[in-house]
């Protein structure tokens, strides 16, 4: 169970802060929800108590999780299917695992690939919502601005 003031990740939406814990009635039913507040964008996000197990809801990384992304960002690009098909399908199990490091690579992978050859609209759109989700938890985990991390990370790939 989590508490108010948590910072967790919430898969494919990226990381936050619990606000609150609020009871809601939803399709005629009451259930307990966390109110995640997510740092980029102001948008919160309602979660089911009941099924965070389900879903895959974490801890954020600590100092040592940070330093592992980095290396992540600043290694080779690691080897991808030439099919777009199977790119995109491997890169979105990725991101829907929740796991930050398999996040830190399609972001490294996409990014290296768009400056060499570009991206079709797809997998553009998957760069973008991949790099929302790390810039998320790199914030809250180095309790820095957006502005700052997302520098950061511009420098990985200028």
């Amino acid at each position: 169970m989590f508490k108010i003031g948590d910072k967790v990740v919430y898969p494919m939406h990226g990381a936050g802060v619990i606000e609150s814990i609020e009871e809601k009635e939803v399709l005629g039913e009451k259930r307990s929800y966390y109110i995640m507040k997510l740092p980029i964008g102001e948008m919160k996000v309602m979660i089911p108590m009941d099924s965070i197990d389900n879903i895959g809801i974490r801890q954020i990384i600590d100092e040592d999780g940070y330093q592992k992304v980095m290396s992540i960002l600043k290694d080779d690009c690691t080897s991808m299917s030439t099919n777009w098909n199977r790119r995109y399908r491997s890169n979105m199990e990725k991101i829907k695992s929740g796991n930050i490091y398999e996040v830190a690579e399609v972001v490294k992978n996409l990014a290296l690939r768009e400056q060499e050859k570009g991206l079709s609209t797809g997998e553009r759109k998957m760069l973008e919502n991949a790099r929302q989700i790390l810039l998320s938890e790199l914030v809250l985990a180095k309790d820095s601005p957006a502005e700052d991390v997302e520098g950061m990370l511009e420098e990985f790939f200028a």
